[in-house]
């Protein structure tokens, strides 16, 4: 039901005569002037804030915190946020659904209605991460590499359709659609909602979170969103708000135009330069400004798409002019278009923030004209690198120390040139190049840019080396769609750059395999080969784990180094290539004006083509059409090593356990800096000789049917096997070798004998011999991906708590959910400076009465007889997760909730 809560229930006129009904910020700020000068971001969740309130989960003191926020104030109060809508992608989306129906049973064990379970906000899961790049650079790619994604993802794509038919408000956006935030740009988000509430209908606008870190892209078009782990996702989803502390809000001021020939991928190379520098982890990013202003729709979803590389929450662009030519573009309907303009006006939220106008946490200033063209790499996104500067860049690192980002080998291997089948390969060599990602293949700015460079470079005589494996993976249809109109797409496919996926592809790992004497030739001679792509992450190991440098770069770019063949090319001072006649080609030659590439625009902004082709998604797809489902409310388990009825509510009984004590604990690893959720959840292909392997061996798959880890998420004695298995991970707790380098992979010492272990088998010894364990490990622990499996791993090998210098803020809020406690050093405190060495016995003295960020004592004793206290900060921040650990986890917790309902 309506309430009016300090006299804010209003309403507006819409165009169709009918009249909206919305809760009034300007009213409430009648109450509360300060809210004239609050963030929007911050404005927006004071909406649903308001708009939520009950006086239980969501109170009247809630408002006025956060209607009183203040720029730099001490963060202690926590906001209850229930978002309109949940989006998945299937990674996520596919365990999240598992725990969904392994709820429905013990619903069911327990006498209850299954139907209890179920989602209450609008569930969309969109299918994107399973196509894999097996196939390349002609036009069959797409059909082939879609019938071998059907043929490995059959029973994942059944589950699905299960959870159609079984949960009313869930719904699957199946494969060969696009890009989950791509889709969600284009199409989910429909700017306001609108719910009937008697002789009344509401209207609010969009909110959501995303199973997936660059949720954050819908930012963009003003919509407040970002990425959690699907163990939050889904306790939203079943009526819990998201629950986080007041951020700081940082504003950005944009100033100036970018330069002739500068990509929105050069921008946001720099923004994410700046803003990690700036260090905005766990703070909401707000862009205003007439730089801001001047920006193109899909430039701004560009830049808050890379929101998780440069740590932020969210990176916010209020709703504008802009906004709604591209809504009107992208084919939204005149009434919708209508309701979300006049509702934005009426909220007083309307238009881009000069200078000034609002007040920020911290204010950071950016010249567009500064911008020039950039890659970044080799192995983190923030790492900025000028196109000047990258050849020198490369052998700079090439003999760097590897804690310098570098790959630590002599200078003189440089130019080492290896014979792989008929093919010579060298340092430097770009094996792969990948136009993909939703980051870029949403900007038809940088796609456009593509096209006309690979036009310009045929119409010269390029060519590229038919050894590189070039792939085009739109966002989206409408993608293909624009560049068949504009007479581009050809171009790019004589290049080797024909549409092979629909899909996330190379940017998540899903880049397909190396011709086999490549790798051989690599691993072999331990070369450092290039992949260079449009993606938004190029972690270790992440796009190919024998490709050692990744450099990310707009799509035009990526198409002149598939051409150059090399990163050690300078494209600012050597030619490009040679063509066929032996000539010279320069960068400058093929390179497309800004006017050439605005002159193409209206063919990607065509609102009957984003209608059509948006209408029926089921329609000509009869890979789709063919899978069958399952019926019935409760899931009846096959047996699958896709699929596997989860673990985490065996035992399930109405009362939590009493608080847990971690005594007598061991040390499963000791970790770095900079430990990513791609070194600690499964991700990539499966090796046979991984605990995973074996364990599907076992089981009757071959080699050939072992997929990716992405694909068997849904399988816990899968993804369980395959935690701290990356190979690139080093547990510093092993020896070094002799030449000073750490070992890599996941291995440990299994402690006291010292028997050298794979860290599942040595967890599995631990948890067999009732030992508790626990990780230690430096700063930035966590960055990356919202890997829900990242925590649900750890909590399957028996850690108890993971000790850091600091968690990134997705994976700490998911360890909570977990019921794995994280600790932080205090001060200069760190495992390394304290001389812990890994052989040590660990008592981690939890009280008996919990709260929010206190101070808890970890003892250390050594083997030698000696111990000593240090004191550790809880990262049990907020008193709801205080409740999510006392109940083993935020699962438990709301099953109990609506079990005892």
């Amino acid at each position: 039901m309506a309430h009016n809560t300090f006299d804010t229930l209003q309403s507006y006129p819409l165009a169709s005569g009918k009249t909206a009904s919305f809760y009034s910020l300007p009213a409430l700020a009648r109450r509360f002037p300060n809210i004239n000068r609050l963030p929007v971001s911050i404005r927006i969740v004071l909406e649903s804030v308001l708009r939520n309130c009950d006086g239980k989960k969501v109170t009247e003191t809630h408002i006025e915190q956060l209607a009183n926020w203040a720029p730099n104030a001490k963060r202690v109060d926590e906001i209850p946020f229930i978002v309109a809508r949940v989006v998945l992608q299937d990674f996520t989306g596919v365990p999240l659904l598992a725990d969904l129906a392994a709820m429905r049973n013990v619903a069911a064990d327990l006498g209850k209605n299954p139907k209890r379970i179920e989602p209450l906000v609008p569930v969309d899961l969109v299918v994107d991460h399973s196509v894999m790049i097996d196939h390349y650079g002609d036009v069959a790619a797409l059909d082939l590499n879609m019938k071998l994604e059907f043929s490995r993802n059959r029973e994942r794509y059944q589950f699905m359709k299960w959870g159609m038919q079984a949960f009313d408000t869930f719904k699957v956006v199946p494969p060969g659609i696009g890009i989950v935030h791509q889709v969600n740009l284009e199409y989910l988000a429909r700017g306001v909602h609108q719910k009937a509430d008697g002789d009344r209908t509401i209207y609010y606008p969009d909110t959501l979170v995303g199973t997936d870190s660059h949720t954050t892209m819908i930012n963009g078009i003003g919509v407040v969103g970002w990425g959690v782990g699907g163990i939050e996702a889904e306790a939203g989803m079943l009526g819990q708000p998201v629950y986080f502390l007041t951020p700081d809000v940082v504003g950005v001021h944009l100033k100036g135009k970018l330069r002739e020939g500068v990509t929105a991928t050069d921008l946001v190379l720099r923004v994410t330069e700046l803003l990690r520098a700036t260090k905005v982890v766990g703070k909401f990013v707000e862009f205003f400004g007439e730089g801001t202003q001047s920006l193109a729709l899909p430039d701004r979803a560009t830049i808050a798409n890379m929101a998780p590389e440069y740590g932020a929450t969210m990176g916010f662009f209020p709703v504008d002019e802009k906004t709604i030519e591209y809504f009107r573009g992208s084919g939204r309907t005149d009434e919708e278009i209508d309701a979300f303009e006049k509702y934005f006006r009426a909220q007083e939220l309307f238009g881009i923030p000069a200078a000034g106008q609002l007040d920020y946490s911290q204010v950071v200033e950016l010249d567009l004209d500064t911008i020039v063209p950039s890659l970044a790499g080799p192995k983190r996104p923030q790492d900025r690198i000028e196109l000047t500067g990258m050849k020198q860049t490369f052998e700079t690192l090439f003999s760097a120390p590897v804690k310098e980002n570098g790959f630590n080998k002599k200078p003189e291997d440089l130019k080492t040139e290896v014979q792989a089948g008929d093919v010579k390969i060298h340092n430097g060599d770009v094996l792969i190049a990948a136009i993909t990602s939703c980051t870029n293949t949403s900007n038809p700015g940088v796609l456009l840019a593509a096209g006309l460079v690979a036009k310009k470079a045929v119409e010269k005589g390029l060519t590229v080396a038919p050894h590189i494996k070039t792939s085009l993976a739109p966002g989206s249809r409408v993608v293909s769609e624009y560049l068949a109109r504009t007479g581009l797409l050809p171009y790019l496919e004589s290049l080797g750059f024909a549409v092979a996926a629909y899909g996330c592809t190379t940017c998540i790992g899903n880049a397909g395999d190396l011709r086999p004497e490549f790798n051989e030739a690599i691993v072999e001679n331990d070369l450092v080969c290039a992949a260079v792509l449009s993606g938004n992450r190029n972690f270790e190991a992440r796009i190919h784990p024998n490709i050692r440098a990744n450099f990310l770069a707009s799509p035009p770019l990526v198409v002149a180094y598939a051409i150059a063949g090399s990163v050690l090319k300078d494209l600012t001072k050597e030619p490009v290539a040679k063509n066929r006649d032996g000539e010279d080609v320069w960068l400058k030659d093929i390179w497309p004006t800004t006017q050439e590439v605005h002159d193409l625009m209206h063919f990607a902004m065509d609102a009957d083509t984003f209608r059509r082709l948006y209408s029926n998604l089921t329609k000509d797809h009869p890979l789709w059409n063919a899978v069958p489902s399952a019926e019935g409310q409760v899931y009846d388990w096959p047996k699958s090593t896709y699929i596997a009825q989860p673990p985490f509510f065996a035992g399930f009984g109405m009362e939590p356990a009493p608080v847990p004590k971690i005594r007598n604990a061991r040390i499963m690893a000791l970790f770095g800096d900079s430990i990513t959720t791609d070194h600690i959840s499964p991700a990539g292909s499966i090796k046979e000789t991984s605990p995973a392997g074996k364990y599907l061996l076992a089981n009757d798959v071959t080699k050939a049917d072992f997929n990716s880890y992405g694909s068997r998420r849904g399988n816990h004695d899968v993804m369980m096997r395959g935690t701290f298995a990356n190979v690139r991970i080093k547990n510093l707790m092993l020896p070094a070798k002799p030449d000073g380098s750490r070992e890599e992979g996941g291995m440990t010492l299994h402690q006291p004998d010292g028997e050298r272990l794979a860290i599942y088998d040595a967890a599995m010894k631990y948890m067999a011999d009732g030992v508790p364990t626990v990780i230690l490990a430096g700063e930035e622990y966590g960055t990356g991906s919202s890997r829900d499996w990242a925590a649900k791993g750890t909590q399957l090998l028996g850690v108890k708590a993971v000790v850091a210098r600091s968690f990134e803020r997705i994976h700490r809020s998911n360890l909570v959910g977990m019921g794995v406690l994280p600790l932080q050093f205090r001060n200069n405190d760190s495992w390394e400076s304290l001389g812990i060495k890994g052989d040590e016995v660990i008592d981690i003295v939890v009280p008996d009465e919990l709260v929010p960020q206190q101070e808890i004592n970890m003892t250390v004793r050594r083997a030698d007889g000696s111990s000593f206290e240090v004191s550790l900060l809880s990262r049990i921040d907020t008193a709801i997760e205080v409740d999510y650990y006392l109940h083993g986890g935020i699962l438990p917790f709301v099953l109990r909730e609506l079990m005892a309902a």
